[in-house]
């Protein structure tokens, strides 16, 4: 198989096979100028990828869009110029090959249920924490994908209402992914430790053991504890799975979120749930984009 993690800042895409491995794999930055320039930029990827394995049997895409799967269409993005467009069709027609789409969050998710930290479990939530906040749902075993598709977008949960503006084409304000994505950390880092700073440096000095950064830090490990503690009261998972660039940041958040949960969080939820980090990294999205391809090709 073929997939293609596409997010807001870099495309990655590479070989895929059922267990997960991945035989062959390009990276490049993501063209946000226009969706056509996407679009070629993205069949540039997979015709690399398949001249380098040969033959190949299906593709798969996670992408950073609101989905309609009963008609493979993306409906709107907030990270990328990608709208209104019947993904599937189109690029089932340009390789004529098997295509399944998802969300990213989706797809980041299905890789750690497989493969990663959520094995073996029937419920399970996955965020990962970038430049917005992606998610997915795993529920009674299979992944939750909402009436049309379109379900499961955690990062747009309403957590203060008429809060900040949400981020990227998002009209929303006091969103989720407002309040404690890496772009959350990059402002409160400008606000804390200089005009330049990012959510890169607030982590490493945390770590370092500076007092305003480790205060800063706890202050957006808290609101996304109040965000994991809804979660946990709406679909009481057996465990939470946290991944992405700003999830890096390691028991500096986790240690801060169990404790809003285990304060917000009802019982016996609360003392159930496993809050711990992913362990795919980087590739969870790739790796899932792979494993939705090979639920296209055995569909048909």
């Amino acid at each position: 198989m073929i997939g293609v993690d596409l997010g807001g800042t870099k495309i990655a895409a590479g070989a895929i096979d059922r267990l997960g491995a991945i035989t062959a794999r390009r990276e490049r930055p993501t063209p946000t100028s226009s969706q056509d320039e996407l679009l070629a930029v993205l069949d540039e990827q997979v015709e690399q990828i398949s001249a380098e394995v040969g033959g190949v049997e299906a593709l798969g895409f996670g992408i950073p869009s609101t989905i309609d799967q009963r008609s493979g269409r993306a409906v709107s993005s907030v990270h990328v110029p990608l709208a209104d467009l019947d993904f599937r069709s189109r690029m089932g027609e340009r390789f004529e090959l098997p295509v399944a789409i998802d969300n990213d969050g989706n797809a980041a998710a299905i890789a750690e249920w497989k493969l990663g930290a959520g094995a073996g479990a029937r419920d399970m939530i996955m965020l990962t924490l970038g430049t917005g906040i992606g998610g997915g749902l795993i529920l009674d075993g299979k992944p939750y994908r909402g009436s049309v598709g379109a379900g499961a977008e955690l990062g747009h949960m309403v957590l203060q209402y008429d809060g900040p503006p949400c981020i990227g084409a998002c009209p929303g304000r006091g969103h989720f992914e407002a309040l404690a994505s890496g772009t959350a950390a990059d402002a409160v880092a400008r606000s804390v430790l200089a005009p330049d700073a990012t959510g890169r440096d607030l982590v490493r000095l945390a770590f370092e053991g500076d007092p305003r950064a480790k205060e800063a830090l706890d202050g957006l490990a808290r609101i996304l504890g109040a965000g994991i503690a809804s979660l946990v009261n709406v679909f009481n998972p057996e465990v939470i799975v946290i991944g992405g660039g700003f999830g890096r940041a390691g028991e500096l958040l986790f240690s801060t979120v169990r404790e809003v949960v285990a304060r917000e969080a009802l019982s016996p939820a609360r003392e159930l749930v496993r809050i711990v980090p992913a362990e795919l990294g980087s590739e969870a999205g790739l790796v899932g984009a792979g494993l939705i391809a090979f639920e296209a090709l055995d569909a048909r």
